[in-house]
């Protein structure tokens, strides 16, 4: 959700001048990847939509995945005999019990941000550590040459890092502004030779946008959008995804292709754009302007999406503090893993984007609370019907830190009425369809790259032991104890003690704390 000016079309100058973050240092985290690997005895959620199958052994050679082989059954002791042998020079882990997930997809992942003050290893770590093996970087805020260098040190495994696709900020590096269809396919087919994987758009005007998104197309690539309000009024979800626009982000510009009474939002006429607190207070009576659920047109437009093939990514979580305000802000993980920095930024400022509480209470909260549930009533009938949902984070703003953020998407899509396989699908293989990488990603399958989050207890029943700091749970001495949080996340075949990542956040944290003296305090109250 990097903030873009008023003026889409200078989005180019806005994010060229921003500074980079520091990048993630040579790796010195993981084991592997081995000629051989086995898991032993683990519960498999596939991430297809089958429900948990196990005890299975998975074999995995380098990076791929070579066998699942069911050992046994529940409660019965494995016959040694019947499992994959272990070959001279391979590794096995004894994982009895336990479960494992397909690694997870943030489809919407900004890489820090210099006014959060968070670097690549802040970041990459605490994706790492709750089960993200690959990433989406939406605008490249960084710079695209930035991001492709990252991409490459993922991808050869040099940096500890998710995967990374690079997806340019439309204009990013243009010398002047976009104002013709002819200047946006001359951009569009240049970003391609520059490497880029597709595209972001906040918003143009109608015909540079069909231009763009239509060549973007042609050329095999990908594309997402952010329906700015700017120019909302004239091309909104609907139209982009006529142009053939792979996914939306947000919910804006989908509200408005659901008018019936009105082409344009209820702005109130002392309404600024630029003042945040307008902006969000306002997008939290929305929906509610939008067509009835389950109305004509309320079914026209869905009927439509489906019918394009169109990926929804909604990032619930990014905006829940518009309707809790001080549960997101005092979320237990904040004192040990967001960065003093970071926390900084969460706070009421005229400045920092996403940090517009500059009065903000019951009214607005309330108003956000109906907000909610009429999308998530679309969101979810989207899903019954057969769209494509996916789990995007945009952390770093609104006090979601990364990581937790992602996890907290996951519990969102489930108040949503998803069914707990129905939220994983939408993490692993729907994620991956979305990039146009299911070949290689976003399963666990014979033949598929070996990208697999180990967890030693169900995530199903409660998602929240997902989250790095686990769940609350009571044991039989009567005691409070923790359970959950990752223990291994595997990239490319390699093994990474997410425990051990997650720690050395903490220290991160800790050691920046001692530096600038920090202390956490509620704002106003200094």
């Amino acid at each position: 959700m990097r903030f873009i000016t008023t003026i889409i079309l200078a989005v180019c100058f806005f994010i060229s001048l921003q500074a980079q973050v520091a990048k993630a240092p040579v790796k010195n985290e993981g084991e592997g990847p081995y000629t051989q690997l086995i898991l032993r005895g683990v519960i498999m959620i596939n991430g297809t939509g089958a429900p948990p199958v196990g005890p299975v052994d998975i074999v995995i050679e380098k990076n791929r995945i070579v066998q699942i082989a069911n050992v046994g059954y529940p409660g019965v002791v494995i016959n040694e005999n019947n499992r994959p042998k272990l070959k001279e020079g391979g590794k096995e882990l004894k994982l009895d019990g336990q479960y494992v997930l397909p690694g997870f997809i943030d489809m919407h992942g900004h890489i820090g941000g210099t006014g959060q003050g968070a670097n690549a290893e802040y970041v990459f770590k605490l994706w790492m550590a709750h089960g993200i093996t690959t990433i989406r970087d939406p605008s490249c805020g960084n710079g695209l040459d930035w991001v492709l260098e990252e991409k490459r040190l993922s991808a050869e495994n040099k940096i500890t890092a998710p995967r990374i696709f690079a997806y340019t900020a439309f204009g990013q590096g243009s010398k002047t502004p976009i104002s013709t269809p002819e200047q946006a396919i001359e951009w569009v087919r240049q970003n391609a030779k520059n490497g880029a994987d597709g595209i972001k758009f906040f918003g143009a005007a109608p015909q540079i946008m069909d231009a763009a998104i239509r060549e973007n197309k042609k050329l095999g690539l990908r594309s997402c959008a952010h329906h700015a309000q700017m120019d909302v009024a004239r091309w909104n979800v609907l139209k982009s995804a006529e142009a053939g626009m792979t996914s939306m982000e947000h919910w804006y510009g989908l509200p408005e292709a659901l008018f019936t009474k009105q082409t344009i939002q209820q702005y109130p006429l002392s309404y600024n754009y630029s003042n945040e607190q307008h902006r969000f207070e306002e997008a939290g009576k929305l929906w509610k302007q939008a067509a009835a659920p389950f109305s004509d047109h309320w079914n026209n437009v869905m009927n439509q999406l489906l019918k394009l093939d169109f990926t929804i990514d909604p990032t619930f979580n990014i905006y829940e503090a518009n309707r809790d305000l001080q549960r997101a802000r005092r979320a237990e993980w904040h004192e040990e893993y967001t960065l003093p920095s970071l926390w900084k930024f969460y706070e009421p400022s005229r400045v920092s984007h996403g940090s517009y509480w500059h009065s903000w209470g019951t009214e607005q909260e309330v108003e956000w609370k109906e907000n909610y549930r009429l999308w998530m009533s679309f969101i979810n009938e989207y899903k019954n019907r057969g769209g494509r949902v996916t789990t995007g984070s945009d952390n770093g703003f609104i006090y979601q830190t990364y990581g937790f953020g992602y996890i907290r998407e996951l519990e969102l899509l489930r108040e949503a009425g998803f069914h707990p396989l129905e939220v994983i699908r939408s993490a692993t293989l729907y994620g991956a369809q979305a990039l146009g990488v299911e070949k290689d990603l976003g399963s666990i399958e014979v033949g598929k790259l070996a990208d697999i989050v180990v967890v030693e207890v169900n995530p199903l029943e409660n998602l929240q032991l997902l989250y790095g700091t686990g769940a609350i749970r009571l044991n039989t001495e009567n005691k409070v104890v923790r359970a959950g949080g990752v223990k291994f996340t595997i990239k490319d075949g390699i093994v990474y003690d997410a425990k051990k990542l997650l720690a050395d956040v903490k220290t991160m944290v800790s050691e920046e704390k001692k530096k600038t003296g920090w202390q956490l305090k509620q704002p106003g109250t200094e």
